[in-house]
């Protein structure tokens, strides 16, 4: 009988304990955001057409459509595709980011991360008037691409977190952690110098590592010409076209884009142009951060490089900069 009792007992603490643990779960489930999808490098705009479609419309495309830096070709910084408000409900709410413009009795800027998903930015632009909309549209801009341009980052690294190389030959070599996707294959790799390639349909993205001497870019003349006397010398040493002297260059028609800025808590030269192969016709984008490490008297530098001729560049510069931005120094 009190066998019988203490077996009951157990099946009903069991049978409990299954259904706590099933409504906890099921309660996790309600609770946690759906997981957001999307192209990179989207944003979905939530607007009347008639907005969209005059003055209000033009500032939105003017500062989120606007020509990528960097890129041989006119390519905007941003996809941007609009829906209607009445749409906004449903399957809009998925993407990552998301812009809604409305007018309304007040002038309000709100940013709400993960409000139907994760990750995601929804930013609520209302006003009185279509001035005051631009205005916030046009105060607030920069803020609003720096954000998103941080999240599609992110969503690469998460992305490229799948599936890594082995990362301790880059560790040996040079001291830093590196986040490589297994897509990419090494094609050259010395002492203090490496090239991984990874092959698309189109042609190929490619990423180096080097280091060289603090003094080699930081001491005496320009930092922007420094700068690029290393790459080509880089390219003279390593990188060449099938037939002879056709060595990868720094195109001279196009002054390149630089900026200074702390990463890794790092002073580190940004250089954002176009490369080519000397007397070929291959050419594409670079993007080449230059980390000044003083404590190891050395510039580390990590650079991406694509070739591909027939497509967009953006999403393929941008995913180089994820895994540049990966990098992190022992």
């Amino acid at each position: 009988m009190n066998h019988n009792r203490i077996i009951m007992n157990k099946a009903h603490f069991l049978l409990l304990l299954i259904s706590v643990l099933f409504l906890s779960c099921g309660k996790k489930n309600k609770e946690m955001p759906p997981k957001t999808t999307g192209k990179i490098n989207t944003i979905s705009v939530i607007i009347e057409d008639q907005l969209w479609n005059g003055e209000i419309g033009d500032s939105i495309r003017n500062k989120f459509a606007s020509a990528v830096i960097g890129l041989p070709q006119e390519e905007p910084l941003f996809t941007i595709n609009q829906y209607p408000v009445k749409l906004m409900e449903g399957f809009m709410t998925d993407s990552r980011n998301i812009i809604v413009v409305k007018k309304a009795d007040k002038n309000k800027f709100e940013i709400k991360k993960d409000q139907y998903g994760s990750p995601q930015n929804v930013f609520h632009i209302t006003g009185k008037t279509g001035i005051a909309i631009i205005d916030i549209i046009e105060q607030n801009a920069t803020q609003i691409i720096q954000i998103i341009h941080q999240t599609e980052i992110e969503e690469i690294q998460r992305i490229n977190s799948k599936a890594l190389l082995n990362p301790k030959t880059i560790d040996d070599k040079f001291h830093i952690s590196l986040e490589i996707p297994t897509s990419y294959a090494t094609m050259v790799e010395e002492e203090k110098f490496m090239w991984l390639k990874k092959e698309i349909v189109s042609g190929n993205t490619s990423l180096l590592l080097y280091q060289v001497p603090i003094h080699s870019i930081i001491d005496g003349g320009n930092l922007v010409s420094n700068i690029i006397k290393m790459r080509d010398s880089i390219g003279s040493l390593y990188i060449h076209g099938k037939e002879l002297h056709t060595d990868m260059i720094t195109e001279e028609a196009y002054a390149p884009y630089f900026f200074k800025i702390k990463l890794k808590n790092k002073v580190t030269y940004v250089t954002k142009g176009t490369w080519e192969l000397k007397d070929d016709f291959m050419s594409g984008p670079f993007v080449n951060y230059a980390f000044v490490d003083e404590a190891n008297n050395r510039v580390m530098v990590l650079e991406g490089f694509c070739y591909s001729p027939s497509k967009e560049k953006r999403d393929m510069m941008l995913e180089l900069e994820a895994i540049i931005k990966s990098a992190n120094f022992k």
